[in-house]
């Protein structure tokens, strides 16, 4: 097995640790998304259920409670314990808790199912994120958190257009792509080395952290709020997509494989500008960007009446949404001294599954108070306004500058 020196020299996407992190990266999307566009035939498939209209909502989401509640845990355990042991069991029950679904006779067995496969992200994610700040510094860590969007929305293209075929065939069909997972575990066991240990005692600290910005936990603070509201917004799209698809006539199976296959599309290739995009406009004017692509897209999904405009709305959304992403885990690295890096992890993890698991929740009873227009509508006011804020930024900063 080759040492991380060894490949130091090499392109960042041609190191093995590098591109074993993007599998795991790719798994945080097939866990909430993939089983979109089944939502509608698993709720007819269990119409007996009194709850099964929430109960079927809450399928995509649910793993995101559990890994609310114990990503932090895990981001403790991972400075404490170690990293590469977490990943890969991770992976294990990723593979067993998302293939439940295919045999489970109910929807609360299935609910808890997912709720389980929450557990498995929370260690996927809050090693991998770790170990990105561990690996990488500087220009190559923004490089792999950009790659890392890319991976999740190229990967959730894959993801999701097999569960809208499969969804087509039987709603219980695409549960059995998580076993897709089980393929990453070999180069996950080959590549992942553990990074050298710091130790957590107070007085062992090195020169580097002991110079750490005092205020680094209050700026991380501000960081997990703004991630939670972002993806509490741009989870609207696979929680409520299918319903509003199948509300305005459509074959909700197919043409939500297609609306989500573009979100990822357009995620994707956003995702791979992020360090170009970075080092020419900064961190304030990508927010600036990325929120006013989200705005207008959200404001052509409350007025579309046509596929063509749907089509236009994921693609601003999907770009958008990736274009500020990888900003959020790239500051907080940074921020965080070394020592901490686990536990920075999985608290800015449990920001993007409260986010998630909340959108639904929040945006269940607006859609029968207003309709999907004023839901959708409501969210771009929302979403100029953050853009409007981090373009103001912007402009002091570059005015600053010039000064």
């Amino acid at each position: 097995m080759e040492s991380l020196a060894a490949t130091r020299e090499r392109p960042i996407w041609q190191k093995p640790h590098a591109v074993a992190l993007l599998m795991a990266a790719s798994l945080t999307t097939m866990a909430n998304a993939t089983i979109s566009p089944a939502l509608p035939g698993i709720e007819r498939l269990f119409t007996e259920d009194p709850n099964a209209a929430l109960l079927t909502r809450l399928l995509v989401p649910a793993p995101s409670l559990s890994v609310a509640l114990l990503a932090p845990l895990a981001g403790f355990a991972a400075d404490r314990i170690g990293r590469r042991v977490m990943l890969l069991a991770g992976v294990v029950l990723f593979v067993i808790a998302g293939c439940a679904g295919l045999v489970l006779p109910d929807l609360p067995s299935i609910f808890t199912s997912r709720l389980v496969l929450g557990i498995a992200v929370a260690l996927i994610m809050t090693a991998q994120t770790a170990l990105v700040g561990d690996y990488f510094t500087g220009d190559d860590r923004n490089a792999l958190t950009g790659l890392q969007i890319s991976a999740r929305n190229f990967g959730g293209l894959v993801f999701i257009s097999l569960a809208g075929w499969a969804a087509t065939l039987s709603p219980r069909l695409p549960f059995a792509i998580y076993g897709l997972a089980a393929l990453t575990l070999p180069l996950m066991w080959l590549a992942i080395v553990e990074p050298p240990r710091i130790s957590t005692r107070p007085g062992a600290a090195s020169a580097k952290d002991q110079e750490e910005r005092p205020s680094w936990r209050s700026l991380l603070a501000v960081l997990v709020l703004l991630q939670g509201v972002t993806n509490m917004v741009f989870f609207l799209m696979p929680t409520q997509i299918s319903f509003f698809l199948e509300a305005r006539g459509y074959d909700s199976a197919v043409m939500t494989g297609s609306v989500l296959g573009l979100l990822m599309i357009a995620g994707g290739g956003s995702a791979l500008l992020y360090r170009r995009t970075q080092r020419a406009i900064g961190s304030a004017g990508i927010f600036a960007a990325g929120y006013g692509a989200m705005a207008l897209g959200f404001l052509l999904l409350s007025r579309s009446a046509s596929p063509q405009s749907l089509f236009a709305a994921a693609l601003f959304i999907g770009a958008g949404y990736a274009l500020v992403s990888p900003s959020f885990v790239a500051m907080a690295l940074e921020l965080a001294p070394r020592r901490s890096r686990g536990l920075a992890g999985g608290i800015l993890t449990a920001s993007i599954f409260i986010g998630q698991f909340c959108s639904p929740l929040a945006s269940t009873p607006l859609i029968a108070a207003h309709g999907y227009d004023g839901l959708y509508g409501g969210t771009a006011w929302l979403l100029a306004t953050m853009a409007l804020v981090a373009a103001l930024a912007f402009f002091r900063r570059l005015s600053q500058s010039r000064n």
